[in-house]
């Protein structure tokens, strides 16, 4: 027990063993119901995130999920081969976006000390982390928000830890200024900027094709194009960005819901001393290194939105560009960008194997199959509800996956016809993008933004972000249903 989880607390220990042992003999009499524990476990693991990081807690269910044959390693390999490309995007994009910090810290340091409403600097991260997934990817574009966040925090704990440094015209900044309230509201203020642009990734990432991996499946499945996909789902995804973007206003007028807090005027003034100061003493070889780096995000746009490849090899990609013409050529310089992404990366393979025993106990068949058996009229609007409940729970990939082969085998059935076809992929689309922002579980770049450097730094827990969502799991769930039902 002293060993065991470390230094989780003996409260969460004991649960765990609890867990363990229960599982035991459900699953061995009852498969279905032992499994579906498996999964109210597996997100008790995400959301004690900050106590015991996932992958020791729910890789240990993981196990015994395989070995009490619940699923076997080949069709959890199986997911995992199916989801290759989201692995290697991992394991490379995120590196590749490592290299790319200082140009980041630049030109987001500009925008900091140039805009100094909240709403509108809220609005700016909601757009643009809108505009950029519908283009590029979620978790790339995650990515470079933990990115900045974490560079932001790491200069005021900088000089929070060292006083008398002179970042402003009235003296030295004093210590004491930047802990207790302060510390709280600067961390309350990246919490909200935070969350303001991972939803961004949700309301981008419904879009277009490409936004999100079960994008391209669906479209794959219906025949359609880039252009085509947009303005199928426009009627319904274009209300809702709009939605979006107000709700957005509304929670840091009214400051509700966790969000609302500013920039503390300390802050501010050590954000705009340490600008000053970096521009000051950037030497000849840093101002290339920037170049080399705008060079690289070029690229990886450019990349990105032409599909010249997978996502994971642009990233290896971009590390090869920018570690070449910069001049990284020694091993330990070069692990060190690997170190955020690996651990979230062998979360994901562990809840791949969650996603496998889903789909070999067949959990979700009995919702699919009675929706099916629902009038025409009132089907889009309960593929809607059912994807949109199952992938807050789940993992929307899987989700969209298993419910668009399902209704593919009825279209060449022939139980339904093409129109209709075409209305439930809609509902599959938006169902599994929209209302999944309710939990981390749901969305990839709302798990990696939970489990990365960043979320115990500013007190980020599984709760907070469940709360933090609320407001938007309502107007994006609800607006997209609306509009579900009206359009469809």
């Amino acid at each position: 027990m002293k060993y065991f989880l470390g230094s989780s607390p003996k409260w969460f220990k004991l649960v765990m063993i609890f867990f363990l042992l229960i599982n035991i003999p459900l699953s061995i009499y009852f498969p279905t119901v032992g499994a579906w524990l498996f999964i109210v476990e597996f997100i008790f693991t995400l959301a004690m995130a900050l106590k015991c990081y996932p992958l020791q807690s729910g890789g240990l269910l993981a196990i015994e999920i395989i070995v009490l044959g619940l699923t076997s390693p080949e069709n959890a390999y199986h997911e995992v081969d199916q989801n290759l490309e989201v692995v290697l995007l991992l394991v490379f994009m995120v590196a590749g976006i490592y290299f790319m910090k200082p140009l980041l810290m630049y030109i987001f340091s500009k925008i900091f000390t140039k805009i100094k409403s909240k709403v509108v600097l809220s609005l700016l991260f909601v757009f643009l982390s809108a505009i950029l997934s519908a283009f590029l990817d979620a978790l790339t574009v995650t990515a470079v928000l933990i990115s900045v966040a974490v560079g932001f925090y790491g200069i005021y704990h900088k000089i929070h830890s060292t006083s008398g440094t002179d970042y402003n015209d009235d003296g030295v900044i004093d210590r004491k200024e930047l802990s207790g309230e302060t510390l709280e509201q600067f961390r309350s203020f990246l919490r909200s900027l935070i969350m303001h642009g991972v939803v961004g990734t949700a309301l981008g990432g419904v879009c277009t094709l490409v936004g999100e991996p079960q994008n391209l499946l669906i479209g794959e499945r219906m025949g359609w194009d880039f252009i085509e996909f947009f303005l199928k789902m426009a009627p319904i995804t274009i209300p809702v960005l709009v939605c979006g973007l107000l709700t957005t206003v509304v929670l840091e007028l009214t400051g509700s819901f966790g969000f609302g807090a500013k920039l503390p005027k300390i802050a501010d003034q050590i954000i705009q001393g340490y600008t000053a100061e970096e521009d000051a003493k950037r030497t000849a070889k840093e101002k290339y290194a920037l170049k080399v780096q705008g060079i690289a995000a070029l690229l990886l746009i450019a990349g990105l939105a032409l599909h010249l490849a997978p996502v994971g090899f642009i990233g290896l990609a971009l590390i090869i560009l920018q570690t070449a013409f910069m001049g990284i050529t020694e091993e330990h310089q070069l692990g060190h960008a690997f170190e955020e992404a690996l651990p979230f990366t062998g979360l994901l393979v562990v809840f791949f194997v969650v996603v496998a025993m889903i789909h070999d106990q067949h959990l979700f068949s009995p919702i699919i199959h009675w929706a099916l058996q629902q009038s025409p009229e009132s089907q889009p609007g309960l593929f809607y509800i059912a994807n949109g409940v199952l992938s807050a729970i789940s993992d929307n990939v899987f989700v969209a996956t298993v419910y668009i082969g399902e209704v593919q085998a009825a279209f060449k059935s022939g139980a339904i016809d093409r129109e209709h076809f075409e209305h439930l992929a809609i509902a599959i689309n938006t169902g599994t993008n929209l209302p999944s922002v309710a939990t981390p579980n749901g969305q990839a770049a709302f798990l990696f933004l939970l489990t990365s450097a960043l979320a115990p730094l500013i007190n980020l827990s599984y709760g907070t972000m469940v709360k933090m969502a609320l407001p938007y799991t309502i107007v994006l769930g609800g607006v997209g249903y609306i509009m579900v039902r009206v359009i469809l």
